[in-house]
């Protein structure tokens, strides 16, 4: 990863911890649709990135959100974060079938699985093998 991409990765995040919050974050996703990248850690993101028209990003958020709730099986979510709530540019997502350790005992440290960005991605490395039912989805959400 370089750049800026890399840089606001790292850079400083919101939690989304209460399921109303991510309802209110994908409202704002949804009424501001363009523009947005799409990205998944373990897989590379094309040539020449380019933003997913409004169609393609509601169909991504309606899919994650019933991944998220499905498979977090909690009463908040706690594994999406985001730059500014109220005019979101930057999120992360975080699989729910990789979440690492809270004790520190595995090795490096856990990358999101899915990153909406208003910038360009980069390809975002991951210590933990990409899932072929994660890879599945996302070639059956957007063809590549």
């Amino acid at each position: 990863m370089s750049g800026t991409f890399t840089a606001r990765l790292n850079g400083r995040f919101h939690g989304v911890l209460a399921w109303s919050q991510l309802d209110a974050l994908w409202a704002k996703l949804r009424e501001a649709p363009d523009g947005w990248y799409v990205s998944m850690s373990g897989h590379a993101p094309e040539r020449e990135p380019a933003p997913v028209a409004a169609a393609e990003l509601d169909r991504f958020v309606s899919e994650i959100d019933a991944v998220l709730r499905r498979e977090h099986d909690e009463d908040y979510c706690g594994i999406v974060y985001v730059d500014d709530p109220q005019r979101p540019e930057f999120i992360k997502i975080y699989d729910p079938g990789n979440l690492g350790s809270s004790c520190g005992t595995q090795p490096g440290r856990v990358q999101p699985r899915w990153v909406l960005s208003r910038i360009p991605p980069d390809a975002m490395g991951d210590a933990a093998p990409l899932p072929g039912n994660r890879l599945r989805w996302w070639q059956n959400l957007f063809g590549n």
